[in-house]
């Protein structure tokens, strides 16, 4: 993958090269105790690093702090509640990266639940899963807010809750164990980088947002609009409206804002959903996306990757949703005593014209 200012050690986790850093308040990045030794990650990704697994320092979580009690995964009924409908590459990945884990661990009993974008029933999902027994939680939040009574349903039974994807507004190693998932400002910012590459740092942005109440967008969102700024100053954000991270809405989002505004020449979606929903929206008003208007957005799906190697994309920003690997290492780490950080960060890959055709096979 192409080299980036923000690029961080690589990993090597179920067959795509993901790079992860533990961060804590109050704690120095852990040693890497495979640096040096380069491990080639399958799919022709780029060489990895293996993070240390020895035990934090400082304000790191841990089985004593959170007051709950030490089982064995293998033989335990783990529960994972999905937020959004599997029919979006991410969700799809991101799921069968969890249940492919377990199986490979020979956990005892998986749980899956999906809320189907709606809060009340991931709340629902959450408690019923907990009556069934689940001894551990795995959760991709909807929003960062609301899941509350279901964060409370389960410390009241001492089950630890893993949040990946989504923060959710609580408080670490009491509410939940951490949070593992991208450093979304870091990626509206590379988002910024590779727009204003394309441009050559000139033209009239329109933004498609992601869905409201959750930190992706928001992170996403205040990264970009810092980091364009401050590398490509004569650029100018003309429009911004929510896509809510689906190509449909993208798509009908991206047709109203180039009548309002026929003077766009970039995009920038927040997922790569929206993305491919504003090329299908820029070709019917008879522009060449990937030319006319630059496009620019995270994700990292093969489709949108794809787009690149035929010219109707100039970058994407990877979100891996590989979780499965990471999720699984940090549950049975924080059983073992290890001290587990606030969040536990991926470090993610890029696509332009110049890697897409070579790397495609990495995309989801």
């Amino acid at each position: 993958m192409v080299s980036t200012t923000h690029r961080r050690r690589r990993m090597a986790v179920a067959g795509t090269a993901v790079a992860v850093s533990l961060l804590a308040a109050g704690c120095s990045k852990s040693d890497d105790s495979a640096s040096g030794a380069d491990n080639a990650a399958s799919g022709g990704g780029p060489a990895a690093t293996v993070a240390s697994s020895a035990p934090a320092t400082g304000d790191g979580c841990t089985l004593s702090k959170y007051g709950a009690t030490k089982i064995d995964l293998k033989n335990a009924i783990v529960g994972f509640s999905q937020s959004e409908p599997e029919t979006a590459a991410f969700r799809v990945a991101e799921t069968k990266s969890i249940q492919d884990e377990a199986a490979k661990l020979g956990v005892k009993k998986l749980l899956h639940t999906n809320a189907n974008a709606q809060l009340s029933k991931q709340i629902a999902d959450i408690q019923d899963m907990l009556n069934q027994g689940a001894q551990f939680l795995i959760v991709a939040p909807l929003n960062s807010d609301g899941l509350e009574p279901a964060l409370a349903a389960a410390k009241a039974k001492r089950v630890p809750v893993l949040t990946i994807d989504r923060k959710v507004n609580a408080t670490a190693c009491s509410d939940y164990v951490a949070f593992i998932g991208s450093n979304f400002v870091e990626q509206g910012k590379r988002a910024a980088d590779a727009l204003a590459k394309s441009t050559g740092g000139k033209g009239n942005i329109a933004i498609l947002l992601g869905s409201s109440g959750n930190n992706v967008t928001t992170d996403r969102t205040s990264g970009f609009l810092t980091q364009i700024k401050k590398v490509a100053p004569d650029m100018k954000v003309v429009a911004q409206q929510t896509g809510d991270f689906a190509r449909d809405k993208g798509q009908s989002v991206m047709e109203t804002l180039l009548q309002a505004h026929p003077e766009i020449t970039a995009v920038y979606a927040e997922n790569d959903e929206m993305g491919l929903g504003a090329v299908v929206a820029i070709s019917a008003a008879g522009k060449k996306p990937g030319v006319d208007i630059k496009v620019v957005s995270i994700d990292g799906i093969r489709s949108a990757v794809q787009a690149i190697v035929d010219g109707k994309y100039n970058a994407v920003i990877e979100s891996n949703p590989r979780f499965g690997p990471l999720a699984f290492k940090t549950a049975q780490d924080f059983l073992n005593g290890v001290a587990i950080p606030a969040d536990v960060i991926i470090s993610d890959n890029e696509y332009d014209k110049d890697n897409a055709k070579d790397n495609l096979g990495n995309a989801f």
